[in-house]
């Protein structure tokens, strides 16, 4: 599905949260691409704008363009090498904050469902018991209000959508979310609200425990830390 009507936002143009000669880590507003797209008038991105002060630099990971919150980049090909395989293995730790529709009646949870490309319908995902790659997500409910329950998300594994089909599939949609929201879901947050909070690894230089945190539109108070260093 082609995006329309992309105007990213741009104040600030970046909004740096760590830098050193290894890595750059921002908090990504929602609304703008992670890498560029295939046409011209999507070729602006978080990517393409780290690109712009520092020209070795690699993306190593990517959030939904709807998606906010933090996102990380090599500053060169041995940081990159190292973050990759990082995500690859599995050695990472996330934290996700969503708004879902409705109220999840358990506070805890796991949700474990394969999921593949729903083809005619791509980019949208969907939960498949013959074909799909293992997805598993963790979940616990931080507060409910009259419509809308506030959870945070710790996901095992890393498909393409895999919270949002994940809160889906509970029966509660992320609010805002034009793939795969009913029309109450939609229509209750003009932005997805979905944010990468917290992000564990090591760093591909000194090869120590790394922790950083991303602010959280929707929840600004948010905690700065709720797992662990490695």
């Amino acid at each position: 599905m082609p995006v329309l009507n992309y105007n990213p936002p741009t104040d600030p143009w970046l909004d740096t949260l760590f830098l050193d000669s290894d890595i750059i880590a921002v908090n990504k507003p929602a609304g703008i691409l992670s890498n560029p797209g295939r046409a011209p008038e999507h070729h602006d991105s978080i990517f393409a704008r780290v690109l712009e002060k520092y020209p070795k630099s690699q993306i190593v990971h990517r959030l939904d363009m709807g998606t906010s919150g933090l996102i990380v980049l090599a500053l060169n090909k041995k940081a990159e090498c190292h973050l990759k395989a990082q995500f690859r293995e599995r050695e990472t730790q996330k934290v996700y904050y969503a708004r879902v529709w409705g109220h999840i009646k358990q506070n805890t949870g796991t949700v474990d469902l394969p999921l593949i490309c729903d083809w005619p319908n791509r980019p949208r995902q969907k939960v498949c018991f013959d074909d799909g790659k293992p997805s598993v997500t963790h979940y616990e409910v931080l507060s409910r209000d009259e419509k809308s329950t506030l959870v945070r998300l710790l996901p095992v594994t890393g498909r393409s959508h895999q919270l949002r089909v994940h809160m889906q599939a509970l029966g509660h949609s992320i609010l805002g979310d034009k793939f795969y929201a009913n029309e109450d879901a939609m229509a209750a947050s003009p932005r997805l609200q979905l944010h990468a909070a917290e992000l564990t690894f090591t760093h591909p230089g000194s090869d120590e425990p790394m922790h950083l945190f991303a602010p959280c539109e929707f929840y600004p108070e948010a905690p700065t830390q709720t797992i662990l260093g490695k």
